[in-house]
């Protein structure tokens, strides 16, 4: 598991998984259905990127977001 701490971070491990998996922006940007531009801006660190988009991102590289340390949505009132 990673320990994302800022958005420097989250592009670094994307970029770090998408070139471990053999794909250029421009395969991740289509598999993921976004445009290459969002691609570099999200593996560049840009703060401004959309979360949905985000996600759809890392499910293309066949990951997913864990939050720990935060209360089961189960347990909530």
């Amino acid at each position: 598991m990673i320990n994302i701490q800022s958005t420097q971070q989250l592009g670094q491990a994307l970029r770090t998984a998408r070139k471990q998996l053999g794909l250029t922006q421009s395969e991740l940007a289509l598999a993921a259905g976004v445009g290459v531009r969002f691609i570099v801006d999200l593996e560049a660190g840009k703060p401004t990127v959309r979360l949905e988009t985000v996600m759809r991102v890392i499910e293309a590289l066949g990951g997913q977001v864990m939050l720990d340390g935060l209360p089961d949505i189960a347990e909530a009132p």
